[in-house]
């Protein structure tokens, strides 16, 4: 009798070892015939949201790629926690992609979640940046980022910002510059984007952080004045806007959007739908209706978007933890 034979820890050994040799086997073999079946792209926000509308510009274009249906599922509810809640508990297998935003990087600070963004999700690539303008009611006698903290400073407390919600980044946008430069405003939360316009155009709140396609129309028409943008390089949409870095340094607010699996999915997967996601981001035609709704297309790796995510995550918060805010 050889010595493997007769002793039971070696045969356990070895029987281990087969096993996870025929696991990793079965790993490469669904990975080198991946997809064989629909995938399910989570967008944990509702029907016709920003999220919502990006993934059905890109699903068809990424299911002719990967040669498989890609079927959107809303999943929206509670700041997109249930939505994503779903995707974390999804097997980590490729066939479940989640189209995650901001919030993942700001809920964190806001709400007890069930799952860790950072450890629960592999990145696989950033898809749109999200710049926003600083727009004011025409009445207010300021054109510039300076004019209006100069007005704010001599005003303290009585000017107005609305946003979306508490802890969005129209909010968090506003308690940024407030920082920044020690000005006193007053934050008045909406249930919604278009809400918060309505009434800076009727003059019930003096400003707002709007997202630069839903304001260009308001601004054209004269019924708001932009002042600046919001992120630190200038937007390609907007070329001769400022940003706001320029007189306040150091000022930086940008939404996003990208993509995510479950984390343990396997490498290769996630590389095959990196390069078919970037892919289709850089197709013309989506890259011009990506560019009509006022968002930039971004294409980075998996190491850029969570190095991205960790640090948008750790800026928010700092501002939240500063500024107090808590949910609503």
């Amino acid at each position: 009798m050889d010595a493997f034979a007769a002793c039971p820890s070696l045969r356990a050994v070895g029987l281990f070892a087969s096993m996870c040799g025929a696991g990793i086997l079965a790993n490469d073999a669904s990975a080198q015939t991946y997809p064989n079946r629909p995938i399910r792209c989570i967008i944990p926000y509702i029907a016709g949201s920003s999220p919502d509308v990006v993934g059905r510009i890109v699903g068809p274009r990424l299911s002719e790629r990967l040669g498989q249906a890609v079927v959107i599922d809303n999943r929206g509810g509670a700041n997109s926690i249930i939505g994503t809640e779903t995707a974390a508990r999804s097997p980590p297998d490729g066939y479940t992609i989640l189209l995650g935003a901001t919030a993942l990087a700001t809920n964190p600070s806001l709400y007890k979640l069930s799952y860790d963004a950072a450890k629960t999700f592999s990145p696989i690539t950033q898809t749109v940046a999200v710049h926003f303008l600083l727009v004011v009611h025409p009445s207010l006698p300021v054109r510039t980022v300076a004019e209006f903290i100069t007005l704010a400073k001599a005003r303290p407390g009585q000017l107005t910002f609305g946003s979306s919600g508490t802890g969005s980044p129209g909010h968090l946008a506003g308690e940024l510059l407030k920082n920044l430069t020690s000005i006193k405003l007053v934050h008045v939360p909406y249930k919604g984007g278009p809400q918060a316009t309505a009434d800076l155009i009727g003059g019930q709140i003096q400003a707002q952080f709007d997202v630069i396609a839903t304001s260009l129309p308001h601004i054209k028409a004269g019924k708001t004045r932009a002042l600046a943008v919001s992120s630190v390089q200038r937007s390609t949409i907007l070329p001769e806007m400022p940003t706001i870095a320029e007189t306040v340094p150091g000022f930086n607010m940008v939404g996003w959007q990208g993509f995510l699996v479950p984390a343990g999915t396997p490498a290769e997967i996630i590389q095959r739908l990196h390069r078919e996601i970037v892919a289709v981001f850089a197709l013309p035609d989506v890259r011009q209706r990506i560019f009509e709704l006022g968002y930039e297309t971004v294409g980075s790796s998996p190491r850029e978007f969570a190095e991205f995510m960790r640090a948008d995550t750790a800026q928010f918060a700092k501002i939240i933890s500063g500024a107090g805010i808590r949910p609503e």
